[in-house]
């Protein structure tokens, strides 16, 4: 199977403090990796290193075989701006806030990115973003503004907006976390639904049962560093590190 992503020994610092410690994972084609792990443990910050928000200390970042970071003599050296904006092309995140542009209406807020950033043509488009809209279930919310959503509407939207990019790789951090219960299950089935369609899709989650389900390969970090990883069903229901066994045990607990 095919690599859509390395990491290979990422370091990432702030400051004095150490976030990510000689990090490596890779992510296949068609994959659902789930990071797990308690608040703190790096998570996050490894996904804005994945996506080019942050910029690792040292440690390769390759999509599909080109380097978007190459380590040279333990530091990161980064590939030239047309690279990059190359690489960016070949993922979209889904932030746990949304992230929707407020004064835009629901179409244009997925529509933006395709017709500036791609060059794509806007009929085109357009016929994309509805019949996306349409599989998110919200066809007739097409002009609707963001403040005239639920917060479940709201993240099936930028998972929309992230998806009329046609990525590779979809990388969504903690989607359920600013949601109610009710409306966690409708954002996790969307996801369930693109597991279905063979999305490559990497998953920071606090949904154990759901990375148990959906995953086909779960990593657990702590302190900037991976403790355990492997087959979801064993790593969650049966884990060998005491790290991980603690972290579970207290999730269970509340």
């Amino acid at each position: 199977m095919k690599k859509l992503l390395e990491i290979n020994h990422c370091r990432k610092s702030f400051g004095e403090l150490p976030v990510l410690t000689d990090l490596s994972l890779s992510v296949e084609e068609s994959q659902v990796l789930s990071i797990i792990g308690p608040s703190g443990s790096g998570k996050s910050t490894l996904l804005r290193c994945a996506t080019l928000l942050e910029t690792m200390d040292g440690g390769d970042l390759i999509y599909d075989g080109k380097y978007a970071a190459r380590d040279q003599e333990g530091r990161a050296v980064y590939a030239s701006g047309t690279e990059l904006k190359e690489i960016r092309n070949m993922f979209g995140l889904v932030f746990q806030n949304f992230n929707l542009f407020p004064h835009y209406s629901v179409l244009k807020n997925i529509m933006e990115a395709p017709v500036l950033v791609q060059k794509r043509d806007r009929k085109e488009v357009e016929e994309e973003a509805r019949e996306l809209l349409n599989q998110m279930g919200l066809a007739d919310r097409a002009d609707a503004y963001p403040f005239q959503l639920s917060g479940g509407q709201q993240q099936r939207v930028s998972i929309a907006r992230a998806l009329a990019m046609n990525p590779k790789i979809l990388f969504f951090d903690e989607p359920t976390s600013a949601l109610d219960p009710e409306l966690t299950g409708e954002i996790l089935r969307v996801i369930r639904s693109l597991a279905e369609k063979k999305m490559t899709m990497v998953i920071v989650t606090h949904e154990m049962a759901f990375a148990r389900d959906v995953s086909d390969y779960v990593v657990f970090m702590n302190d900037g560093a991976i403790v355990e990883q492997g087959d979801p069903r064993e790593v969650i229901d049966h884990p060998t590190q005491e790290r991980t066994i603690q972290f579970l045990r207290r999730l269970t607990e509340t």
